[in-house]
């Protein structure tokens, strides 16, 4: 079975997404912000990442760029979420490492799609 971290600072989006993706078979973990999905991945590194844009301490495109500096961080597939649709923020997204974008809020059918475009499932 798949692992993907899910990283948010929101418990409700974690457990959304959390339900989402247990839904198509893929074994979830969680991480609050992204000093705890740095840790996560440092000791089990995911087969895919989703990852909001704003969180306290270390935001997603800066653990995105720590991420894909680890051993084995070029791996896991990632899809950033956020809630601004900005062209310059969804390019800082995929310049640090992203491969898909999603805009919250987002449904069943918008995230099962992104994790089916990335072979994740």
């Amino acid at each position: 079975m798949k692992q993907v971290l899910v990283v948010d600072d929101s418990p409700v989006i974690r457990k959304i997404t959390r339900r989402i993706l247990e839904g198509m078979r893929l074994s979830t973990a969680e991480a609050s912000d992204g000093r705890q999905a740095l840790a996560a991945c440092s000791f089990c590194m995911p087969d895919a990442i989703f990852v909001d844009s704003s969180m306290p301490g270390l935001d997603g495109y800066d653990f995105l760029r720590e991420l894909r500096q680890m051993p084995g961080g070029e791996r896991p597939k990632v899809v950033f979420c956020s809630t601004e649709h900005d062209v310059s923020l969804i390019a800082r997204a995929m310049h640090a490492g992203a491969d898909e974008f999603l805009m919250k809020p987002f449904d069943r059918k918008s995230v099962e799609a992104k994790f089916i475009n990335l072979g994740v499932c």
